[in-house]
């Protein structure tokens, strides 16, 4: 390793420098406020914790995506985390242990130990929010529509929501009863959409029977028609698919009514969350980038694994993806050049300044330097004995 080497970054780590951590820390603070308004209260969760807490009610989701160290005070296994959403979920069981409704939003740094994918760095800056304590369909459009705002915040220009439902896919494969190996096969090969592999795994299965419908509901996926040919394979299955279903019908309705900007579609393979995830969820995505920019949905199972069932619901999206795909207008407005002469009365009217305005102070060192280049449009000057702002150039 040479000498410069050891000052390189690690592959998908960065430096994010100005002007772009200006425009990341507009919109992270705009987000925030935003989720504030609707009544969603700020948590700054660890950056490490117990590797029992990142993990709990999360499945194997999070495991291969989780830094791990060795806690030198007491030899227990930390991890940094890589998902603020079961922080949220042991805040909310543990720390604030509220009665009735809880809303929390955070925003911070998570690092991964690989990209989600090619477009994305190692430490990407999530923000989200979650809500604890109902279960109603009026919860999960809450949420849905502070998403579908905050993007709109951001500046995206067009969005789609992918819409679907997890138990239509744990329905039927706990009725088909397949081999633990089989099943895995069927999850990896529904995940990624493989219909033939699918047909070769599940083209066995008689007509009618859940193998035979799951097989013909990964050929489904579109706008409202995609709705109505899942009904038709899953007409009769069960009532939990019916209500499922249902919920997706009634939960488009009401976006295609408030959001007829936002186009919407139905991905009966969408897995993404599965192994945590218990009812609706969605997914937003923008044309030409073909990762989900924000994702969210219900996950009533996580408060129980925390020892206090709470339903919860709520989504979560990448501040730093935002800031390169949005059309969000940002101006840097220009500081004022002060000059090193010592004077009280320059003291005071820099002080004075200072609450409203950027101004940066000469040093020794700056002598000759064109204020342009430090980002300065106006300039402190002297003028009958009284310093005043004026515009340079």
């Amino acid at each position: 390793m040479t000498v410069s080497d050891r000052w390189l970054l690690p592959d998908g780590v960065e430096d994010i420098l100005p002007p772009l951590a200006g425009r990341i820390e507009s919109l992270r603070r705009d987000v925030m406020d935003t989720c504030q308004r609707w009544g969603y209260q700020l948590v700054i969760p660890p950056l490490v914790e117990y590797l029992e807490s990142l993990f709990t009610g999360t499945g194997n989701d999070l495991q291969l995506q989780t830094f791990k160290l060795t806690d030198q005070l007491t030899g227990r296994m930390m991890g940094v985390r890589a998902d603020m959403t079961p922080q949220a979920a042991r805040i909310d069981a543990h720390t604030l242990a509220q009665d009735g409704i809880t809303r929390l939003c955070y925003a911070g740094h998570v690092l991964h130990t690989r990209p989600r994918h090619m477009l994305t760095g190692r430490t990407p800056i999530q923000a989200g929010c979650e809500l604890f304590g109902s279960a109603s369909e009026a919860a999960d459009m809450e949420v849905i529509r502070l998403m579908l705002e905050t993007l709109r915040v951001a500046g995206l220009p067009r969005i789609h929501l992918d819409l679907a439902h997890v138990s239509i896919y744990q329905s039927l494969m706990g009725a088909a009863d397949f081999g633990h190996e089989t099943e895995a096969a069927i999850f990896d090969a529904m995940a990624r959409k493989s219909v033939p592999e699918l047909d070769e795994l599940l083209g066995h299965c008689e007509a009618g029977s859940p193998g035979a419908r799951l097989r013909d509901l990964a050929r489904v996926s579109g706008g409202r028609e995609a709705l109505e040919q899942a009904r038709d394979i899953l007409i009769g299955f069960s009532e939990d698919l019916d209500a499922a279903l249902g919920k997706l019908s009634r939960v488009s309705e009401m976006l295609a009514e408030s959001y007829p900007e936002v186009s919407l579609g139905f991905d009966f393979c969408e897995l993404r969350g599965y192994n945590y995830h218990t009812g609706l969820v969605f997914a937003a995505y923008v044309p030409g980038h073909g990762d989900s920019v924000a994702k969210g949905g219900r996950y009533d199972a996580i408060g129980s694994d925390f020892g206090r069932a709470r339903p919860a619901t709520g989504f979560s999206l990448d501040i730093r993806a935002l800031v390169s795909l949005g059309e969000r207008p940002f101006k840097v407005a220009g500081a004022i050049w002060a000059p090193s002469d010592e004077d009280a009365a320059l003291e005071e009217a820099i002080l004075e300044l200072r609450a409203n305005h950027s101004v940066i102070r000469a040093l020794p060192e700056d002598a000759g330097t064109n204020p342009f280049v430090k980002g300065c449009d106006r300039h402190l000057v002297k003028r009958d004995g009284k310093w005043v702002v004026e515009n340079l150039g």
